[in-house]
């Protein structure tokens, strides 16, 4: 029997929804700024999203997302709009 490989799953935090890992965008603050990590292998504080509009829309005008997480996604929205259109 052919072991099953497991598939890491993370949590949307703007719906709260578990998908797997390849499924979702990674945003993370750095010291440089907020960054959009596409290897999902960077240093720093990491936080992932759907690619969807409604989530990217939903996080980046939730004023909690920016207190809980100490950073804002506004500097990043355009840059995450690209990549959801792909």
């Amino acid at each position: 029997m052919i072991p099953c490989k497991k598939i890491p799953e993370r949590m949307c935090v703007s719906c709260r929804q578990m998908k797997p890992k390849s499924e979702l965008l990674r945003i993370v603050n750095t010291p440089n700024g907020v960054v959009v990590d596409l290897t999902g292998k960077l240093n720093g504080r990491g936080v992932y999203l759907c690619k969807r509009n409604e989530c990217v829309a939903r996080a980046v005008n939730n004023k909690k997302f920016e207190k809980v997480n100490g950073f804002s996604l506004s500097d990043v929205e355009s840059q995450l709009e690209k990549l959801i259109e792909q």
